[in-house]
């Protein structure tokens, strides 16, 4: 009977919920998009957000889900990975208004500072860009004041973005881990 019920579900959203902004995401609807990005303009957006990691909390937003033997002898946590699913906000308040999910991983890759690889969707839930995401892939020195990572890729409004992320500490708490970093996006997109 679950099964069943899941099944309708699945059925129901596909067949009554439109897609993403009123774009086809069906093969043929994608091919046709193709065909027409000759004609089409680039877009460029600017975004800014809040991101809010948290380690340790009742309902973490990041949790731990690897570590090497000797992480916690190294200095720089190296081999270290969690996985997340980061509120983005409008303000860097907890409780401001959240416009999307950073759903992704990140990982202590460096054993000369603190440098995180970053592989990370920016999905977001509300507003104009509602359903849509963009993804990064990139290089997050935590302790410099500005980090710039590459954009590249995205969906929904976002097909074929390119872009960067500039992130910035608001605040961290070095005991418990947890961090609020703004950001900064600027998109191209057609």
């Amino acid at each position: 009977m679950e099964k069943f019920l899941l099944m309708a579900f699945l059925f129901l959203a596909i067949t009554i919920f439109p897609s993403t902004h009123g774009l086809d995401q069906s093969p043929k609807g994608v091919e046709i998009w193709f065909k027409k990005l000759p004609h089409a303009k680039i877009k460029m957006i600017k975004l800014h957000f809040y991101f809010h990691d948290t380690v340790t909390a009742k309902k973490p937003s990041a949790i731990q889900i690897a570590q090497a033997n000797n992480t916690f002898q190294s200095p720089t946590l190296f081999g270290l990975v969690r996985m997340m699913d980061n509120p983005l906000t409008v303000k860097p308040e907890p409780n401001s208004k959240e416009i999307g999910r950073a759903q992704g991983i990140y990982g202590s890759a460096s054993f000369e500072d603190i440098g995180l690889l970053m592989t990370l969707n920016l999905v977001f839930t509300k507003g104009k860009h509602n359903g849509s995401t963009l993804s990064i892939l990139g290089h997050n020195k935590i302790f410099h004041e500005y980090r710039e990572m590459p954009i590249v890729g995205g969906s929904g409004v976002f097909r074929l973005a390119k872009g960067i992320a500039t992130a910035k500490t608001y605040r961290a708490d070095n005991t418990t881990q947890n961090a609020i970093v703004e950001y900064h996006v600027v998109v191209l997109h057609y």
